[in-house]
């Protein structure tokens, strides 16, 4: 297996409702390591460039609302095979697909409000990663 780093990114209702020391907990036992993080306000410009697939969904400008709703917690985390492994950890971004015993399943309340965000792919997470870590 490879050490792989991902972007994951901790939302504004993460934050709001007091979750990050249990996510990050839950990432962390799992075995991968953050090695670097930081808590940002997100506006407009570069949401449209990271949800670029979705900027003419009629449910864009709802997630533009969230997202600049209050800071959110970038954190690159490394570890083997990251990317696949926070993504089931995470669980399915579709509110309904995800299972209890995933971030989702446990914490989110819709498909937009969904506590942590992160990288798809490899080429993604070197994307993301290079966004919001400049």
């Amino acid at each position: 297996m490879a050490i792989e780093r991902t972007y994951i990114m901790l939302k504004p209702d993460c934050l709001q409702r007091g979750l990050i020391g249990e996510v990050i907990s839950r990432i962390e036992r799992r075995g991968y390591q953050i090695i670097e993080a930081k808590t940002m306000m997100l506006d407009e410009p570069i949401l449209r460039e990271h949800y670029a697939h979705i900027t003419d969904k009629p449910f864009f400008p709802e997630t533009v609302r969230y997202m600049t709703s209050g800071p959110v917690l970038a954190m690159i985390v490394e570890g083997e095979s990251a990317v696949e492994g926070m993504r089931l950890l995470m669980g399915p971004t579709k509110f309904g697909d995800a299972k209890p015993g995933t971030i989702r399943g446990d914490y989110a309340f819709d498909t937009t409000h969904n506590i942590i965000h992160g990288s798809d792919s490899l080429e993604n997470a070197e994307i993301e990663i290079k966004r919001f870590f400049k």
